[in-house]
């Protein structure tokens, strides 16, 4: 959550609480496909999805059909390669680390 309930009235806190970054499910989503049988460890996975956030830029909205309606088939073609490749990039780095998951 963006702001504590105790410093905002109720409505405008509830309002703040529906923005989120739009990459967060697409990128949890590639993830899971680009890791099926290896997803029984969910701080590897939830490494893997930090890094691949962290290098994708921010797309912050409140409502997931806003960002779906305005864009383009190239915007939209060109945002899921940028996920993939996120995605293996942080699967790689994450592969490579000296971090032991159990």
């Amino acid at each position: 959550m963006l702001v504590s309930r105790d410093n905002l009235g109720r409505d405008l806190a509830s309002d703040l609480d529906s923005v989120h970054n739009y990459y967060e499910a697409l990128v949890i989503a590639e993830t899971q496909r680009l890791l099926i049988g290896r997803l029984d460890n969910s701080d590897y996975v939830a490494d893997i999805v930090c890094v691949a956030l962290n290098h994708l830029p921010p797309r912050y909205i409140r409502h997931d059909v806003d960002m779906a309606f305005y864009l383009s088939p190239k915007e939209r073609g060109e945002m899921e390669e940028k996920i993939t490749k996120a995605v293996v990039d942080g699967i790689a780095l994450v592969d490579a680390s000296d971090t032991v998951y159990e």
